[in-house]
């Protein structure tokens, strides 16, 4: 028996690969199908299921197409009502897979359809659990997203929750291999361990939310506390999950269109498009299209598109590194974003030798900000996180995290320069991008953030932990 982990890690994502005597389950599958095919082809398999443990929030599952390329039948826990064919599978059912068995555990609270698939082999031991958004390491799935007005409320969804894991999970044996879904950095959860795989004897040892002693009511207030707002294209991913979707292949088709610079600007300006520049934050400093907005490829490049932008059905124009257009449109496909409009050949250089207009972003280094703050007063945006920002940071500098910036635009001052910075040097540019775009010019980004910033004498805060702080 064979179980492979296919780790994303812009996303925080695992995917799952199981195989028995050449029979093959797929567990939350991406969008891009190919690398699942073509393992199973490889290993002379065949994809026999296709289980998703809920209505995914944060990506688009690859499930309606893997499906239709293999023949393999969707399955979904009690509760799913989709618009296409599957399997619901009932509490408890069982499907064989070569010589071992994975049985589905409905385990709501996540979400109401949400299902832990157990993994068990030919003598009956189980062998591990693919927990979803059920449970993750170090946390547990937040439940305030599939919440219904007065219908059913996040408490309810937090007791549902109790009891799954107390009912289904932590009766099951140590041993267990636990396989979640996302870990560190994902939105579905608030402080996830950076480990992806781990026994459930660790982690009734180390999880908050699997205290032996906890109450039903200190479970609830504590996975409630200090939930942030969901990104805005949480419930759109869900319903492309639920309604269906485009195959990839036709939004490869679509957004893969290499446009001069002429065509490209004709574009923009018809079709309403946003211009996203996926380079590194050092480049696009130095010179970029007017009005576009960076989110760089080699970052948390996904999840950043889907929480700034929101509206999945937004036409995008793209600005890449030349050779990286389709990874691109792949990774916007992963979060719903399809209607990538084409790319500009030759990427910026293509523009800027054409003798079109650019523009630049005014950046200093950290040593530089020492000399001006001892000079004068001078206003300072730090755009981490809050908890980042309460951990550590410049005495007078206000905190406009990057996730909520739209919500703090009336605090940069109009015409005075003000300086922004991050963690490292990519959140900060790609604040600097949409506060330009909203035409305020008047500020300057801090090459390499913080980190540099702790590198020179400039005051900072006292140090707090941060695994004492809520996410």
């Amino acid at each position: 028996m064979k179980v492979e982990q296919i780790y994303t890690g812009c996303l925080a994502q695992g995917a799952y690969y199981v195989e028995s005597e050449g029979e093959v389950a797929i567990i939350d599958p991406l969008r891009e199908i190919a690398p699942y095919i073509e393992k199973a082809k490889k290993n002379k398999a065949n994809i026999k299921y296709i289980f998703e443990t809920h209505f995914h929030a944060d990506f688009v599952s690859g499930h309606l197409t893997l499906s239709k390329e293999t023949g393999a039948p969707i399955v979904f826990g009690p509760n799913a009502n989709p618009d296409f064919e599957v399997i619901i599978a009932k509490d408890e059912q069982e499907f064989p897979l070569g010589n071992g068995t994975i049985i589905a555990l409905h385990t709501p609270g996540h979400t109401m359809e949400s299902t832990t698939y157990l993994l068990r082999d030919n003598n009956g031991k189980d062998i591990a659990i693919f927990s979803g958004d059920t449970l993750f390491l170090g946390d547990v799935g937040r439940p305030d997203l599939a919440q219904k007005a007065k219908e059913i409320t996040q408490d309810d969804l937090a007791g549902f929750l109790f009891d799954s894991l107390r009912n289904k999970i932590m009766p099951l044996s140590d041993d267990v291999i636990v396989y979640p879904a996302h870990g560190a950095g994902s939105a579905c959860g608030k402080k996830m361990m950076k480990e992806t795989v781990d026994t459930l004897g660790n982690q009734k040892q180390m999880n908050y939310a699997l205290r032996a002693d906890m109450t039903k009511e200190e479970f609830i207030e504590e996975v409630t506390d200090g939930l942030l707002p969901p990104p805005q294209y949480f419930p759109l991913n869900v319903k492309m999950n639920k309604s269906g979707y485009d195959d990839i292949e036709k939004v490869l088709d679509r957004g893969m269109k290499g446009l001069n610079p002429d065509a490209f600007e004709l574009l923009a300006n018809e079709s309403g498009a946003i211009i996203i520049d996926v380079r590194h934050q050092n480049d696009f400093v130095k010179g970029h299209i007017p009005q576009s907005i960076f989110i760089g490829l080699d970052g948390g490049f996904a999840p950043w598109v889907g929480a700034l932008i929101g509206n999945v059905k937004q036409p995008l124009l793209i600005i890449s590194p030349q050779g990286r257009e389709e990874e691109t449109i792949t990774r916007l496909s992963r979060v719903g974003f399809d209607h990538t409009l084409g790319y500009l050949e030759g990427g910026f250089e293509a523009w800027k030798n054409s003798g079109k207009e650019y523009d630049i972003i005014s950046s200093i280094v950290a040593k530089d900000l020492e000399g001006f703050i001892k000079e004068k007063k001078v206003d300072v945006f730090d755009v981490r996180k809050e908890s980042e920002y309460i951990s550590e940071h410049i005495p007078n500098a206000q905190n406009t995290p990057l996730d909520f910036l739209n919500d703090h635009l009336n605090q940069f001052p109009e015409k005075d320069t003000f300086y922004v910075h991050c963690a490292g040097g990519y959140r900060s540019v790609i604040a600097a991008s949409i506060l330009k775009k909203r035409g305020i010019h008047n500020l300057v980004d801090v090459q390499g953030g913080f980190k540099a910033i702790k590198e020179t004498n400039i005051e900072l805060s006292d140090y707090i932990c941060p695994s004492t702080i809520e996410s």
